[in-house]
């Protein structure tokens, strides 16, 4: 991937798709382009391959997608497989068509089974039965890394995906009925500090555990990858390290400066008991994460206090 490579980040104002068009931008990439949903709707054919004929990108990230947390996934079931099998139909065959160079597809860590062996090893895919409250987001993106696999297969393609953890940083999602558990406790603690709430009510038992990656992270391993892997096989993205949500929500609450009681609500769902991924390969290539999980929050916290938007 040379400097004046035209580069198409889709997705690129998600969370991921602006922090890889931010890296490639730091990195003097000059030729990086984007469109707007609002101009460029993916799911559509037509749209999506007449702007591959017009725009004629080399190298793609393929960050575009309908995402959201336990809540969104299990209450838009259809919207979640529709929209993602469509945008990463119309996007790895339209990349075919026109002979792209290479391109990288993200995935996500939802596509490993329930209860898979822990930490998550890439050969774990398809191994047991998923998270019944994801399946449809994880059965779409599990259809996009066979896309590209097939297309690898039958054409030659130079089609790679990469496995994300779970993600936070700037321009996440802080709906509470529709994001994912890092920014949705960020969002309760701020604001039962600023109204002077006693309490704050966090989903389940507090038990399971996650591993977080700051979205940086993930943009500079993406583009790492782009540059050193050409593999069939997909490949885990994190840190390597989780931490249990009572204890997350013990740090965010240390944050933000919340002093109140945090009360467990056992009568709502926990989902997967513990989601930690295998990151042995990704080492063993080079790439390590830089942010740790305490001076990320802290970072994305001040930035959301400076710009109140939350």
């Amino acid at each position: 991937m040379n400097i004046d490579d035209k580069i198409y980040v889709a997705g690129h104002k998600g969370m991921v798709g602006s922090s890889l068009f931010r890296k490639l931008k730091e990195q003097g990439y000059k030729k990086i382009i984007g469109e707007s949903s609002s101009k460029l709707d993916l799911r559509n054919q037509l749209q999506t391959e007449e702007f591959f004929k017009y725009q004629k990108p080399d190298y793609i990230f393929l960050a575009a997608g309908k995402v959201g947390g336990i809540v969104a996934n299990d209450n838009l079931r259809a919207d979640f497989i529709y929209d993602n099998l469509m945008i990463q139909s119309n996007v790895i065959h339209a990349a075919y068509k026109h002979n792209v160079k290479k391109l990288l597809f993200l995935g996500s860590s939802c596509i490993y089974p329930k209860y898979a062996e822990q930490p998550i090893k890439e050969d774990s895919l398809l191994s047991g039965e998923l998270e019944p409250t994801n399946e449809p987001y994880a059965i779409a993106k599990i259809a996009g890394i066979k896309l590209c696999e097939a297309f690898r297969d039958q054409h030659a393609a130079n089609f790679i995906s990469v496995m994300p953890t779970n993600l936070y940083g700037p321009n996440d999602n802080y709906d509470l009925n529709n994001s994912h558990v890092l920014p949705a406790l960020l969002r309760k603690f701020h604001e039962a500090k600023v109204s002077g709430s006693s309490s704050v009510e966090v989903w389940g038992t507090g038990t399971p555990k996650r591993e977080f990656l700051h979205v940086d992270d993930l943009a500079d391993a993406s583009i790492y990858l782009m540059k050193n892997y050409d593999q069939k096989e997909i490949i885990n993205i994190g840190t390597g390290n989780d931490i249990s949500i009572k204890e997350l929500s013990n740090l965010i609450a240390k944050i933000v400066n919340y002093k109140g009681e945090i009360v467990f609500n056992t009568e709502k769902p926990d989902g997967t008991p513990k989601k930690q991924l295998n990151v042995t390969k990704l080492h063993e290539l080079g790439w390590h994460h830089k942010i740790e999980l305490e001076q990320g929050i802290r970072s994305v916290y001040d930035g959301l206090v400076i710009e109140k938007t939350i």
